[in-house]
């Protein structure tokens, strides 16, 4: 159930976002335990908060939540996408040239 918070409420001024970030840096470690392609920390780890900030305002787009009230449906879809921007960082980053002219 949610209860709405007043602008006057100082203690939930930004927990929304504290928990978009949160999952989003939850999706790096998550990231950083596979070893299959990995590469360098500090691009993985602006992306995966990246998407998750990005991805935590398409969640509030759809109403799951907002910037001042954590919602478990927004930290999920900020958590799979930013794990899945890993994953498709890791995928460019090792993509190979085949054999044959280029």
């Amino acid at each position: 159930m949610r209860v709405p918070c007043k602008l006057s409420c100082p203690d939930n001024v930004r927990v929304g976002v504290a928990l978009w970030l949160g999952c989003g840096f939850a999706a790096f470690l998550l990231a950083r335990l596979i070893p299959l392609g990995r590469g360098g920390w500090a691009a993985e780890l602006a992306l995966t908060l990246t998407a998750a900030l990005l991805l935590g305002t398409v969640a509030t787009a759809l109403d799951f939540g907002g910037w001042r009230e954590p919602d478990w449906r927004a930290g999920l879809f900020a958590v799979f996408g930013s794990f899945a921007a890993a994953g498709a960082l890791r995928a460019v980053q090792s993509r190979k040239p085949t054999g044959g002219r280029p």
